[in-house]
């Protein structure tokens, strides 16, 4: 008689220890929505498992990178979207119970995806119904949920008043759970740092489930969420912010020069004069292929300046007259019409448009960074354009973004966040795996993540160096990852520790090995317990 396992002996376990593995998960899974309905009844409302019918609406929600949403991409078992923060310490209990791992998604633009991706079997507790902002005018701070958007911050924040602010990110659909936590910057970091700098107490669910202000989790847990990636360490569900003066009046402006005007001499003048402008002055720099008509590179110089025009020509002829700035390439607007701006909505846009936290045009992509403390000669330069040129129009970008003022007056052990005095400037690159409206085929996917790896290891001789800095909110993980087992050895995790943390990455281990020493709080670049 023929046996029905007759392909081999081998095949026929591995199928049957498969088939043992699947009811596992079952098992599982129901500990988990057993244990959930019975620490939070009356909760049906808030658990999305694969079956739901809003199950890939509520998923795909908050994925801003589509390049980790395709049919082969991990999903969770369920998604948790707490209304308070008893779902949050439910979410944990149950977890830990039931041995899942847990993601927590705030907006959902983690470069790498993995606020809402495993390799293991795991839940995402998604924040996107604690979004309160509310902002106290006496004494100029806010209290923001973790869920919120940067957008409906600034928003909340121009609602009540005209001369407060408050220096974050660019992109109003960010959620301020990882935003903060990783650092934070935008247009007024030279003015007023990042906004890891103006964080003033915080509530997070440890481990335990216990809730935990800026007074019960001490000083080295509050030092470790303001720059070391709070998904470390438990899970942030609000921050109390200290706001900033802005002026009635800012003024903006955006001019592009290609090749034949001159972008490489004004790009290589940028670098030395970027970091030392009056501190109310911000110029960041964009650099793509374009075609004008025939294939070029251009550089878009693109600037906020707290204060009126009036005040900003005369910097700019003592400063950067190369630029030949004038009057007609610039706008005078208030604050929160330049977050709209720079938000990248077309002229005229009311506030209301940063209450929106989808993103118009999902592009997948890879994002790598460096830091810059010596100006780039101009032959290094030019290699960059030759490198540009390799991309198709329109695939990739990179961005330097000028540091100096406030910047280079905080020491970098004061938050984990090290990258401080010493940085001309900060670079992204950003390239699009895959053409807009096309599907993601892992060829392609190669080609462009490729070409992103070979301009970034051209940039070597050009950026820092022991070690070579990075920025923790532009996730990469080709600088190394942990073990999926939740065991990593120091030597494993300094590779990229060092590289995001500097030195602080020691002060970070420890903390960790204080408030969560068996590492339930982990992904693939989480703080490891040490040793």
């Amino acid at each position: 008689m023929k046996s029905e396992c007759h392909p081999s002996v081998d095949s026929c376990i591995f199928l049957f220890i498969l088939f043992l593995f699947s009811l596992s998960l079952v098992d599982t899974h129901n500990d988990f929505l057993q244990c959930f309905s019975q620490q939070s009844p009356n909760s049906n409302s808030i658990i999305f498992t694969q079956n739901h019918t809003s199950y890939l609406s509520v998923l795909n929600l908050s994925i801003q990178n589509p390049r980790f949403s395709s049919p082969s991409t991990p999903k969770p078992f369920v998604i948790i979207t707490p209304l308070n923060a008893s779902h949050v310490q439910t979410t944990i209990y149950c977890t830990k119970k039931s041995g899942l791992q847990i993601r927590v998604r705030s907006g959902g633009h983690d470069y790498e995806g993995l606020s809402y991706v495993s390799d293991v079997p795991f839940v995402v507790l998604d924040l996107t119904n604690l979004r309160s902002v509310s902002v106290d005018l006496d004494d100029k701070t806010a209290f923001v949920e973790a869920g919120a958007s940067i957008g409906e911050v600034y928003y909340t924040i121009a609602e009540n008043s005209q001369c407060l602010g408050f220096p974050s990110a660019t992109a109003n659909s960010v959620g301020v759970g990882g935003l903060f936590s990783g650092g934070g910057y935008g247009a007024m970091l030279r003015k007023h740092g990042l906004s890891v700098d103006h964080i003033i107490d915080a509530q997070l669910v440890n481990h335990e489930g216990r809730i935990l202000d800026r007074m019960s989790m001490g000083e080295d847990l509050f030092w470790a969420i303001r720059g070391g990636g709070g998904a470390s360490f438990g899970v942030i569900i609000s921050w109390k912010i200290r706001l900033v003066s802005v002026p009635q009046t800012v003024t903006v402006f955006t001019v592009n020069r290609n090749l034949e005007q001159k972008a490489t001499n004004l790009v290589h003048r940028w670098q030395f004069v970027a970091d030392r402008l009056d501190n109310d002055l911000f110029i960041i720099v964009r650099l793509q292929a374009v075609n004008s008509p025939n294939k070029t590179i251009q550089a878009s110089f693109i600037s906020l300046f707290l204060g009126g025009v009036d005040r900003l020509i005369p910097i700019l002829k003592k400063g950067f007259p190369e630029l030949g700035i004038v009057r007609e390439d610039c706008k005078e607007m208030s604050w929160i019409e330049s977050v709209v701006y720079f938000a990248g909505f077309p002229s005229g846009s009311s506030k209301e448009v940063l209450l929106d936290r989808t993103t118009p045009f999902k592009v997948p992509i890879k994002g790598k960074s460096d830091y810059v403390k010596v100006p780039i000669p101009v032959d290094g330069l030019e290699g960059i354009w030759e490198r540009l040129f390799e991309e198709e129009v329109g695939m990739a970008f990179i961005q330097m973004t000028p540091y100096g003022g406030r910047m280079k007056e905080i020491h970098e052990w004061e938050t984990p966040f090290p990258h401080r005095a010493g940085n001309i400037y900060k670079i992204l690159y950003v390239v699009a795996v895959t053409d807009e409206g096309e599907g993601i085929d892992n060829v392609t996917e190669s080609i462009h993540v490729n070409w992103i790896r070979r301009i970034y290891k051209y940039m070597t001789p050009y950026v820092s160096k022991n070690p070579r800095e990075a920025y923790l909110n532009y996730r990469d993980l080709d600088l190394g990852r942990n073990n999926n087992n939740g065991t990593t050895c120091y030597a494993q995790a300094s590779i990229w520790g060092f590289k995001y943390f500097k030195n602080n990455f020691d002060r970070l281990l420890r903390v960790k090995n204080m408030v969560d020493p068996t590492n339930f709080f982990r992904n693939e670049q989480s703080i490891p317990p040490s040793s």
